[in-house]
């Protein structure tokens, strides 16, 4: 996806009734502000602003549209506020929630609630860092996305997809849960009637048929770029481009460098996500999160052995230890305030 090119709104501008405190995200299709209410309340407002299409100055409210691109730009403007009014009757715990928007500067402003934490890539660099093979815990990826996809399952039940799913617009609450984020590359394909602007995807979290047309995007499209941001939790970066591997696949031998340090369950539930067939993925998040619930106990299986190897080099020390304590200098016993009598 695109860099923004635009000048942001200045700090302290009043817009639809909020403040604008100061800007905290932007790519290529829009830029986000955190703002407050007449009464204090944080919001984060999402102002769409693509920045192949027009043009702002610092110190301008009004973008700039060329002639040539004014169709593209109201169609965008359209899909843009029928997008959020769409996101605004989603009301789910692990989806950005969206309460207001509204139209201002010729443009459009989305008003969602505003949540302290850290989005999935930012702690995926902190981690990838540390010592050992495994970037972040296997049950940490798997209670993370066990939920993110219970999100994805209500968004398309309202026939929407996301098509730009990646660790970055996965946000995680100061208590560890997911939250769903931009929505900057959704449209309500399944519908077949959304008018399409330029490409937007992320390469190697889009799906192979995001390249192509015409595109043919369903609810597996969704479920390469989940499968694509899990490999990024276990391997530190991202796939391959689905592009790349067209033409020369190198998916099978990354896949291969994860097995030791995640399950093999784990390993072929991202393989299967990240087919570059769309008719070989699992085609619902359903589908996908009872495969994952199935890996569960495949998981559990094959940490049987290890465990129950810890369990026996454990117990054989602790054994050494008891024999060592019966034939050795008695021990000195203590009061129950932990002090030698």
């Amino acid at each position: 996806m695109g860099s923004q090119t635009n000048a942001a709104l200045p700090d302290d501008l009043e817009v639809g009734g909020y403040r604008i405190v100061r800007r905290i995200a932007s790519g290529g299709f829009s830029i986000v502000y955190l703002a407050e209410d007449a009464d204090g309340e944080r919001f984060a407002i999402k102002e769409y602003l693509p920045s192949t299409l027009v043009r702002r100055a610092a110190g301008e409210l009004l973008p700039v549209i060329p002639a040539e691109s004014l169709s593209t730009y109201r169609n965008g403007l359209k899909c843009f506020f029928e997008e959020g009014r769409a996101l605004a009757r989603i009301l789910h715990p692990n989806v950005v929630r969206v309460v207001n928007f509204f139209r201002a500067n010729e443009t459009v402003y989305l008003v969602m609630t505003y949540e302290e934490g850290r989005s999935l890539q930012e702690t995926i660099l902190r981690s990838r860092g540390r010592e050992g093979r495994v970037v972040i815990a296997e049950r940490h990826v798997r209670r993370i996305f066990s939920e993110a996809m219970n999100g994805l399952r209500e968004v398309h039940a309202n026939r929407m997809l996301h098509l730009d799913l990646k660790p970055a617009n996965i946000y995680l609450r100061l208590d560890g849960s997911p939250l769903l984020l931009d929505f900057g590359a959704a449209r309500q394909t399944l519908t077949h009637d959304a008018p399409r602007l330029f490409p937007m995807y992320t390469p190697g979290f889009a799906a192979p048929e995001l390249y192509r047309k015409p595109q043919d995007l369903g609810p597996w499209t969704d479920i390469y770029g989940i499968g694509a941001s899990l490999f990024a939790c276990m391997a530190g970066s991202p796939p391959q481009p689905a592009d790349q591997r067209e033409t020369s696949d190198r998916m099978p031998e990354l896949l291969a460098a994860l097995q030791g340090a995640y399950s093999d369950a784990l390993v072929e539930v991202v393989e299967a996500c990240l087919r570059l067939d769309p008719l070989q993925r699992p085609q619902s998040v359903f589908a996908l999160q009872r495969t994952l619930r199935g890996s569960d106990a495949a998981a559990a299986d094959e940490e049987a052995p290890r465990a129950q190897g810890l369990a026996r080099w454990i117990d054989t020390i602790a054994g050494r230890f008891g024999a060592r304590r019966r034939v050795g200098e008695e021990t000195v016993p203590t009061n129950t305030q932990g002090r030698s009598r």
